[in-house]
């Protein structure tokens, strides 16, 4: 009979087979029927209006100024400004509604009957969804009622990029800098992007009466709602949701509690050795720390934008710290220490498991930290010479800003990068081949640490899969490979093994037991998780499909996560196994936070924006950072810390710790996060929802809405929980350089 274990490894392999089998296949979709950049838009008597050159150029161009860290397109990126293909895609409804209203009655549009009205919508609507893509000849038409549009809001976008006094209270309200684009040429190209892709959003596909991004957003004007796949893949997410979550509990409960495994009466990490390169990691924890306290300075910087657009309490930061640079630091920052954290950890344990440093060991740990100095300063200032227009296009995507939100670094820094992520796989990998060789009891578990260290450094090439000027439809399906697969993904299983290999050499787990329920976890997250990337992409300018994939795998993610409490009731009664377990009782509070965290940051408000009718009205509004923040931080942020916390105790093992320090940081952190998402982000986020729903989205992003003086009361409620926060990322900090610049004992 096959083994349980041998079972798990034939499913592993099948599931990712299959799951990357399906997302290749309709990421291929995605290149066909992405929407089409035309090599002109022009009028019917053959006036050229943009090239397609111009299109892909203000793609350049928005990318400079920061893209998707001012404002949204197709609802991804930042939230202090607008969502520039709804704002677009509204003004231009009204302006040709006036034209018609003028025309047909002699007056405005909003001074017509309800009936009146209507009649102009129909026209409206078969102006503006027509079709009038002609793939042979590359152009799409447009009339002249739609150019006289298209000029007005070049106009209107142009004053509001540029200088123009008219547009200051705008400017500020939207957190964007006088001058941000400073040529009028490269305005013209960038509008170009702005027309096509908000196009998209509303042209119809051919044969089909849904547009390119499946009628987002909402606006009644256009004819835009939600369309009858969207309904239906919604209600077949929450019935799979139901279902699995039923099947996951009988299988629990059918598979008993855990094994009782007897706890060492002494901590066993006394007896592993240290080697040289051990003990280099804790000059990585340093750097988490600093980058820790500077983003979240950034981010108190950040969010205050949301009501001071030009600055900082009167000084006007913006001059030399645009919201653009400020968001595009504190994101990346957030990656970068998480990631070094876990890096860090992974640096510790490959040594730490095979008891020796293979030759040269020591010197690619130090050459390693040196490069991810390099990296993160380099990248940063290239961002800043971006955003500040002091590049040209094409040194801009290499050296500058990308403007994709998480993978805003230059081409050049996301290459060298790649080649520091191998550099790492290989000081995993040599440490352990010996193992793999003796063929010792934990080689199932060092073959999937491997594999998860393999992963970690091979996809994150993804991003490297869209050029300078790739179809934005077609760059928001790779960039999703790197955001969701690699840092929710291959992280994830990274983080699983690692802390299975943590309680087994702390004898509080068997090996095969933690082999099984590594291979398990993986089997179930990887389920969902791979195939469910789509649903960042329903409205991404792709397929029908694409919805329907998404809906229903992205629904699985979340049922593992119902099932956190009994995770973290294991790890609580793990902390309580021995006396000296106590030296290891923060660590694994950490480790409890991650399954609260993971419950109400990755589960409950994770499973608010997936389903396609509530994406369909929430895309891009607060909803989105209340489950970043609460995910990002609360999961992987906590077990970075936890982790760091982990290898920390191993090395300075006769050394007493602060607790009070800790009992601060930990405190200070989980109520500060709870006190930030629950005092503003979440009040925010459903007060935009209600005005999404029953107005569209362009009035949900709208200065109107987010200067009301209750939003903003809402946004400086965020300040309480985001003081608490701040105390504990000080106090973490500020423990780890005291523990660490003391004498090991």
């Amino acid at each position: 009979m096959m083994s349980r274990e041998r079972k798990l490894w034939i499913a592993f392999a099948l599931v990712m087979l299959l799951s990357f089998g399906v997302l290749i296949y309709y990421g291929s979709e995605i290149y066909q029927q992405s929407p089409p950049v035309p090599d002109t838009v022009r009028t019917a008597d053959g006036t050229v209006v943009f090239t397609g050159q111009d299109i892909m150029d203000g793609q350049n161009i928005w990318q400079s100024m920061g893209g998707q860290e001012v404002g949204s397109v197709w609802g991804h990126g930042a939230y202090v400004a607008p969502d520039w293909t709804a704002d677009w895609l509204h003004r231009e409804a009204l302006f040709i509604l006036d034209i018609f209203a003028e025309e047909e009655y002699g007056t405005g549009y909003k001074a017509l009957s309800p009936e009146e009205q209507a009649v102009l919508k129909v026209r409206l609507q078969r102006e503006l969804r027509t079709n009038t893509y002609e793939e042979e000849s590359g152009t799409i038409t447009i009339s002249d009622t739609r150019l006289k549009a298209v000029d007005y809001l070049c106009g209107y976008y142009e004053g509001l990029f540029t200088d123009d006094p008219g547009f200051g209270k705008l400017r500020h309200d939207y957190a964007i800098p006088e001058n941000s684009i400073r040529d009028k040429a490269r305005m013209r190209k960038m509008n170009a992007f702005f027309f096509w892709a908000t196009w998209a959003t509303v042209t119809e596909r051919p044969g089909s009466t849904v547009s390119y991004t499946h009628n987002w957003p909402a606006d009644e004007l256009v004819g835009n709602g939600p369309t009858r796949d969207l309904l239906a893949w919604s209600g077949v997410s929450i019935i799979l949701l139901i279902l699995c979550i039923g099947i996951m509990v009988f299988y629990h409960v059918r598979s008993g509690e855990e094994e009782n495994v007897p706890a060492p009466e002494t901590d066993p990490l006394l007896r592993q050795g240290i080697t040289p390169s051990m003990l280099l990691v804790k000059k990585y924890f340093w750097i988490v720390s600093l980058l820790m306290i500077l983003q979240m300075l950034l981010g108190i910087v950040t969010a205050h934008y949301g009501v001071e657009g030009g600055g900082l309490y009167g000084l006007p930061l913006d001059t030399i710290l645009p919201y653009a640079v400020s968001r595009t630091w504190h994101t990346q920052l957030a990656i970068f220490w998480i990631a070094t954290a876990w890096l860090a950890t992974g640096l510790y344990i490959a040594p730490a498991v095979s008891g020796k440093d293979p030759k040269y060991q020591a010197l690619g740990v130090n050459f390693l930290f040196v490069a991810l100095l390099v990296i993160v300063l380099g990248s940063m200032a290239g961002q800043w010479l971006g955003v500040m227009q002091k590049m040209d296009l094409v040194s801009n995507f290499w050296f500058g800003h990308q403007g994709y939100e998480y993978v805003d670094l230059g081409r050049f820094w996301q290459i060298f990068l790649l080649i520091g992520l191998f550099l790492w796989l290989a000081l995993m990998v040599r440490p352990l081949v010996p193992l793999l060789r003796a063929k010792t009891p934990e080689r199932n578990l060092i073959i999937m640490f491997l594999i998860s260290c393999t992963a970690i450094a091979t996809f994150y090439a993804a991003g490297l899969m869209w050029g300078r000027q790739t179809n934005l439809a077609i760059a928001e399906y790779w960039r999703w490979w790197v955001v969701h697969l690699w840092v929710e993904g291959f992280f994830e299983v990274f983080a699983t093994v690692v802390i299975a290999f943590l309680f087994v050499r702390l004898g509080l787990l068997k090996t095969r037991t933690a082999t099984l329920n590594v291979l398990l976890a993986t089997i179930v997250f990887m389920s969902g998780g791979v195939i469910g990337t789509f649903h960042h992409l329903y409205f991404s300018g792709t397929p029908t499909a694409v919805m329907a994939l998404g809906a229903t795998f992205s629904a699985l993610e979340v049922v593992p996560l119902t099932l956190i409490g009994y995770e973290a009731y294991h790890n609580y009664k793990l902390s309580r196994a021995a006396g000296w377990l106590k030296d290891y009782k923060w660590p694994i509070y950490f480790m409890l936070a991650v399954a609260f965290w993971n419950f109400l940051g990755a589960g409950i408000f994770g499973f608010i924006i997936n389903p396609p009718i509530a994406l369909y009205y929430i895309q891009g509004l607060n909803t989105t950072p209340l489950h970043g923040h609460t995910a990002l931080f609360g999961v992987y942020g906590m077990l970075g810390i936890g982790l760091m916390l982990f290898v920390l105790r191993s090395l300075y093992r006769n050394v007493t710790w602060n607790e009070k320090l800790l009992k601060l940081a930990f405190w200070s952190l989980n109520t500060g996060l709870l006190g930030m998402a629950l005092l503003s982000l979440l009040p925010i986020g459903v007060w935009q929802a209600l005005e999404s729903i029953e107005h569209g989205m362009w009035f949900a992003r709208s200065s109107e809405l987010m200067q009301h003086p209750g939003m903003i009361a809402l946004k400086w409620l965020r300040a309480v929980g985001d003081t608490i926060f701040g105390v504990g990322i000080i106090a973490v900090g500020v423990f780890v350089y005291q523990l660490t610049l003391q004498k090991r004992k």
